[in-house]
């Protein structure tokens, strides 16, 4: 897919929002959901996304909503950070089907980096269990800064 284009109400992102989906949330409120990506590049890779907006790419999103989306970004990745105390962090977006981008719904992926670890690739991760998934999302949430 490319830049451009109608946003589709089915993609894996929307049926999460509408709950036909299960999702492990870390946290969420009206207008974001952080929650563990099912396809983890390394242990603790969490997925935030808009609640409000159906832009499919950065170039699309609201200036409010993406205002909103980077401040639940930067929680979240202070919360990781806390969490699992990993040896950095890689916060990536990606946009267009040649830059990378596999749902067509705006999100950004935090992902914990250890210096002694390999990244898996993006989108050749393999599927992970609820079970594996809930006690790190347990663990990020309970970092979380309270303000």
């Amino acid at each position: 897919m490319s830049l451009t284009g109608p946003y589709d109400p089915d993609n894996i992102f929307a049926k999460i929002l509408r709950g036909e989906i299960p999702a492990v949330t870390v946290w969420e409120d009206d207008h974001v959901l952080a929650f563990m990506d099912v396809f983890p590049q390394s242990e603790g890779h969490v997925l935030v996304i808009s609640k409000t907006s159906r832009a499919r790419t950065l170039l699309e999103v609201e200036p409010d909503v993406l205002a909103r989306l980077t401040a639940a970004v930067h929680r979240t990745a202070r919360a990781v950070n806390r969490a699992l105390s990993p040896d950095g962090l890689s916060v990536m977006q990606f946009n267009g089907e040649a830059g990378g981008q596999t749902v067509f719904h705006l999100h950004v992926h935090i992902i914990p980096r250890w210096a002694d670890r390999p990244m898996k690739g993006h989108g050749h991760a393999p599927m992970a269990q609820t079970a594996a998934l809930r006690p790190l999302a347990d663990r990020i949430a309970a970092a979380l800064d309270r303000d």
